[in-house]
């Protein structure tokens, strides 16, 4: 049975983590609300892109771009949108759970790492990367989804990829978020979003040059969306982890509390019961 030093010094440890998850709840509740905004202001942006893309590529013709080009899969490129840091749930291992069978279907596979959760997951199991960036999960800024897009469009173009993927964590609430793995080049079908179009649109100089300076601005801002939501995504299950886990302490220390209680109530009774004996010894 632990001592009543050791029972003090245990609930003195658990109170101070206890704080620190404390604060990281509060912590991640602030960035959360941003990024909750963002989320959920880029949604019509991306939303009013795919149809203005699907007017334009419906309108070109037969004019050809190399993000619209469809040939044979040999090799498949994987952008994965994970976390830097840990602390957030199963945040990072439903996002590898859902990719992870996609994955395992294609032969050829590069893995593109966008977290050092992600990195390091992929590397330690020996599978193929790529391109890797870390640093700026929780706070994705649109020059990120610009470098990321540009490697992704420069590896399809020059015949790396024959198709890419993008797997990211879709945004629904706080306690809501759920992994989600799309197909990112070519893009293929968007015509079929010609229906959706609510307006007609005029092209100059031509639609042939402006589908080729919408296709890269649509791949960016499609990365950027899943950066968002990603973020987002994980501060609200790093808020919930650390919210779990406050109340998780606070019940752990109840219970020593009220062991120390026995403890000390029985080293109590143990000296009573020593000194009775005592004096019932000297009579």
């Amino acid at each position: 049975m632990p001592s009543v030093q050791d029972i003090r010094r245990r609930i003195k440890s658990v109170k101070s983590i206890q704080q620190i998850t404390k604060a990281m709840k509060m912590v991640a509740a602030a960035r959360l609300r941003r990024a909750q905004e963002r989320a959920n202001s880029s949604r019509p942006y991306t939303e009013k892109m795919r149809e203005i893309l699907a007017s334009v590529a419906s309108s070109s013709g037969d004019a050809k771009h190399p993000l619209l080009e469809v040939r044979e899969v040999n090799r498949t490129g994987f952008v994965v949108l994970g976390a830097d840091k840990g602390l957030a749930g199963a945040y990072s291992s439903n996002l590898m759970r859902e990719v992870l069978p996609q994955i395992q279907k294609k032969q050829d596979v590069e893995i593109i790492a966008v977290g050092r959760r992600v990195n390091d997951y992929f590397r330690r199991r020996n599978y193929k990367l790529g391109q890797q960036f870390t640093g700026f999960s929780e706070r994705p800024t649109f020059q990120h989804a610009v470098e990321i897009a540009n490697e992704v469009a420069k590896a399809y173009t020059s015949g790396q990829y024959d198709e890419v993927y993008l797997a990211y964590t879709k945004f629904h609430s706080p306690i809501h978020h759920e992994p989600a793995v799309i197909k990112l080049l070519p893009l293929e079908d968007t015509s079929g979003e010609k229906a959706q179009a609510t307006g007609e649109y005029i092209f100059e100089p031509s639609a042939e040059e402006v589908l080729s300076l919408l296709l890269p601005k649509y791949l960016e801002t499609v990365i950027f969306g899943a950066l968002v939501q990603s973020a987002a995504s994980e501060l609200g299950a790093r808020m919930s982890a650390m919210g779990s886990a406050t109340d998780n302490a606070q019940e752990l220390i109840s219970k020593l509390v009220l062991n120390y209680n026995k403890v000390r109530q029985a080293n109590i009774t143990r000296e009573i019961t020593e000194i009775v004996g005592g004096a019932e010894a000297l009579k």
